[in-house]
């Protein structure tokens, strides 16, 4: 008997779920998209970063599986004839006080068998980045850049080449557990499944409730806002630069990211939304359930003093200018155009502190993928291997 397993959630950790149980399990998939399009949110809003594992502490999830992906995704897209380009990433630091946690963050990347990472001082990090300024810098020579939206696509078309079925425009609407099965309504349509995961992403939520699983955390989403450099500026920026991160928050603030096809991102600043696809200010269509949630205003109350000062970024084209000219001072006004944004689907506990690993739940016969941010997609093919191996086997 053929296992019959459900995947919610057409984004590349969904597909590459939906893979992964096909391939290993001998499964016949189903994946669920409320969209038109696979990689609609998150896959299609990111900046194309393939990280390498400096960052995540040695031990978790995040370090084991983003250094396991990184390898896989490189394998997939040289095998797919997918853009794969490793331009380096440095990670600068603008002054001596950022200089510990530089050499903790190289220590961090080193732990995690980071290839190649090499501290640099001030003149040598101008080698790698001639119009970058700062003290000193880690350099992190494989980090790569690739279209996760490419991959998502290319991950669909191994689904449905497997036996598989990619059923777009279908919104979740119901589900429960009956009988042994996980019976679904879906758009218009009713599924029977042996097993369901999701990976729901911005909808995760949504989905939890459905399935009787309320759990101590919620997905509050954040607005990231980028701008882009036109013309001539573009030139100023080989690879990607990135400042030192603050412990105490999880993003990692506006950087320089050079993209496929030669573009360079000045971004990402870190908004609350007020609504799980919240692209624009004016979309209030979830603030009751995010201001609802404890944790968000916990959370509103330690980091009040970074909000203000990322909303500021967000209505002030010269904060985005003043803080990428910390890191390339040749950088003007005129030199940055907006360009589109994204959400990010961040969990919080309920005491207000932000989750940072991945988390995966099972509840009975369906499996939840809680939280998947950055490097959910450099990490994909990683976590659906992870993923499967947890997906309860249907016994015979």
């Amino acid at each position: 008997m053929t296992e019959k397993i459900g995947v919610v959630g057409a984004g590349i950790v969904g597909l590459a779920v939906a893979r992964e149980l096909a391939t290993a399990r001998g499964a016949e998939v189903t994946v669920l998209e409320k969209e038109g399009r696979v990689g609609a949110h998150q896959t299609g809003h990111n900046s194309g970063v393939v990280h390498a594992g400096i960052y995540y502490p040695p031990g978790s999830l995040k370090a084991r599986l983003c250094r396991e992906g990184v390898a896989l995704l490189k394998e997939y897209c040289a095998a797919h004839a997918l853009p794969y380009e490793e331009v380096g990433k440095l990670v600068v630091a603008v002054s001596r006080a950022e200089r510990p946690r530089l050499a903790a963050l190289a220590e961090r990347a080193r732990a995690n068998g980071v290839p190649g990472v090499a501290e640099l001082d001030a003149l040598a990090l101008r080698e790698i980045e001639p119009h970058a300024v700062g003290v000193a810098a880690i350099h992190s020579p494989h980090t790569a850049i690739c279209d996760f939206p490419a991959v998502a696509r290319r991950l669909a078309q191994d689904v449905t080449e497997l036996g598989g079925s990619v059923r777009l425009g279908h919104p979740l609407r119901a589900l429960r557990e009956r009988a042994g099965k996980v019976e679904v309504v879906a758009g218009r349509r009713r599924f029977a499944f042996d097993r369901l995961v999701v990976c729901a992403g911005l909808g995760t939520d949504a989905v939890a409730g459905m399935a009787g699983a309320g759990g101590d955390v919620r997905i509050v989403p954040f607005r990231g806002e980028y701008y882009a450099l036109r013309g001539a500026a573009r030139d100023l920026v080989r690879g990607l630069i990135y400042p030192v991160p603050d412990p105490r928050y999880p993003f990692l603030g506006v950087h320089l990211t050079r993209r496929i096809g030669g573009g360079v991102l000045v971004g990402p600043n870190a908004v609350l939304a007020t609504a799980y696809e919240g692209y624009r200010w004016s979309n209030f269509r979830n603030v009751r359930q995010i201001l609802g949630w404890p944790g968000t205003l916990r959370m509103a109350r330690t980091h009040w003093r970074t909000g203000l000062k990322e909303v500021y970024g967000s209505v002030a084209k010269g904060a985005f200018l003043m803080a990428a000219r910390r890191y390339v001072p040749e950088l003007a006004a005129a030199d940055l155009e907006r360009a589109p944004g994204g959400v990010r689907a961040q969990a919080v506990a309920r005491d207000g502190s932000l989750v940072d690993d991945f988390v995966v739940d099972v509840q009975g016969k369906v499996v939840l993928v809680r939280n998947a941010p950055s490097p959910a997609a450099t990490s994909s093919l990683a976590i659906a291997r992870h993923i499967a191996g947890i997906v309860p086997a249907l016994v015979r």
